[in-house]
């Protein structure tokens, strides 16, 4: 496939993408930097039809979130909520098996699982949560608790990060989701969350679950106060644990949403940051097989556009979203099967369900 570039500075970026020569922090400047997106986007494309060809990947599953009590204070969140405060919840096996049988179908694959550091609780309500769900959903993978969790749930009972993966891991855990992450540097994380796992914790954390046998996913929440430097080191840092380990499956760039869904152009990430941060994830993450396309916080439009930046997935069905939607989302909490599929066929490729270890369960 030829690649046709209006910027001829980025030739030696081509250069070395079609060589299969890593990207460079100061690479990934200029790509944010140049005017020819669509030449980017085309670098990326050829990555990831080199990896994934024509194939896009999503599952059904289900958000679960059993409370949002939190003692944390990250600025970007509305999700949670203080202990006794208006709308402040936290569910027990009753309401947690309640919940999910709503909305539970036998299609339904992964339960994807994170919520509050809830310090009411003890780490044994966590475990329970899993346990309960895997003596009554056996079929279902549960991924659960973000890297912040686990370093929480050291925290909380005493336990080293290695001790709380093991107990979760003998509960039923799976895989841990790819949140908590944000931006991976500690200015970054000094200003907007600062209460929860620095930056070397959450990669130790993963660090260890992938030593211990799991494989795992990961995040980077863009849109705010970080620079595009931040974004680039954040890539590297998981890039280079990826390096040691080849445990994360999936790379999920995240974009801010604002405070209220009424907020105007101006407090959201554009259309052109989205797509070109897809696409440079795409092209600084070598060692990683799939980056995913959020449908959740971009759209369902630019997450078909995305199938062309060098996304390779596009999620999954939720049923009910929750987080993004405390805040400023403008999609819908869930989407059908039947959607999904029509959103990459109508993009001339091939819809490939999966489960969560990206095994085809079928294709369309």
């Amino acid at each position: 496939m030829s690649i046709l570039l209006t910027d001829t500075k980025l030739e030696g970026i081509k250069e070395k993408v079609l060589h299969g020569e890593r990207l460079t922090i100061e690479d990934g400047l200029y790509l944010y930097e140049t005017p020819d997106l669509l030449g980017v986007a085309q670098l990326a494309n050829q990555v990831n039809l080199k990896k994934n060809g024509d194939n896009v990947y999503f599952i059904q599953n289900m958000y679960i979130n059993p409370t949002n009590v939190c003692e944390a204070s990250c600025s970007f969140c509305g999700f949670k909520r203080k202990p006794g405060q208006e709308g402040a919840y936290t569910m027990d096996s009753e309401a947690l098996l309640n919940y999910v049988g709503e909305r539970w179908n036998e299609n339904i694959r992964e339960f994807h699982i994170v919520g509050g550091h809830n310090v009411e609780v003890g780490f044994e309500y966590y475990l329970d949560t899993i346990r309960t769900l895997k003596k009554h959903y056996p079929s279902a993978t549960i991924k659960a608790y973000t890297g912040a969790e686990i370093e929480f749930f050291s925290r909380i009972s005493g336990l080293s990060m290695k001790g709380v993966l093991e107990e979760l891991i003998k509960a039923g855990l799976d895989t841990l989701p790819g949140g908590g992450a944000e931006i991976l540097t500690e200015n970054y994380r000094a200003k907007m969350s600062p209460d929860k796992a620095s930056t070397d914790q959450w990669l130790e954390a993963h660090e260890i679950a992938h030593s211990l046998g799991l494989r795992t996913h990961a995040t980077m929440l863009y849109g705010s106060i970080e620079s595009t430097e931040e974004r680039l080191i954040h890539m590297d840092r998981v890039r280079q644990l990826q390096d040691r380990t080849n445990g994360f499956m999936v790379f999920i760039p995240l974009a801010m949403q604002p405070r209220s869904v009424k907020a105007s152009l101006k407090r959201r990430t554009s259309a052109f940051d989205d797509m070109r941060t897809l696409a440079i994830s795409r092209l600084m993450l070598d060692n990683f097989d799939h980056i995913k396309a959020y449908w959740i916080n971009i759209g369902v439009q630019l997450t078909q556009m995305a199938l062309t930046f060098g996304s390779s997935d596009i999620h999954g069905t939720l049923i009910e979203e929750r987080i993004s939607h405390s805040v400023g989302a403008l999609t819908s909490s869930g989407i059908t099967r039947d959607e999904l599929i029509h959103l990459i066929k109508s993009a001339n490729k091939t819809p490939i369900e999966r489960d969560t270890f990206y095994n085809v369960v079928k294709t369309y």
